[in-house]
């Protein structure tokens, strides 16, 4: 399904830069509120991937 923007020709209907950039502002302080920050990694796959790129390294 392909969404289609529309120009709205009635500048009454229309928002002003500064209230879009508000709107932008708040939505993005929402969604840093709520999305959460992801887990460390274990030492163990932390371990692991430090020799796969030691190894990959020494490949080149």
């Amino acid at each position: 399904m392909t969404m289609t923007m529309t120009k709205i020709d009635n500048d009454a209907d229309q928002i002003d830069h500064k209230t879009c950039r508000y709107i932008c502002d708040a939505v993005g302080e929402r969604l840093q509120q709520s999305m959460r920050p992801e887990p460390a990694l274990s030492s163990r796959l932390q371990q692991l991937l430090d020799e796969m790129q030691r190894r990959d390294s020494d490949r080149r």
